[in-house]
């Protein structure tokens, strides 16, 4: 069990360091927009990112 939540944790790590890497302007538009959207509006969107995520992981296994 933890070496598959260390495996997916990694894989969040490389993934999300991607765009900084390859396009680091569009990083900084896109904290800069997401600095100027209100915490309900945030928190719907992180919300919806857990629930996809959720359903994702329901459907690979």
């Amino acid at each position: 069990m933890w070496h598959d939540l260390l495996t997916a944790l990694a894989l969040v790590l490389v993934i999300e360091g991607m765009l900084p890497f390859l396009n680091p302007g569009a990083m900084r538009k896109i904290l800069r927009t997401m600095s100027e959207i209100d915490d309900h509006s945030l928190r719907i969107t992180g919300l919806i990112s857990m629930v996809l995520g959720v359903v994702m992981l329901y459907l690979v296994n």
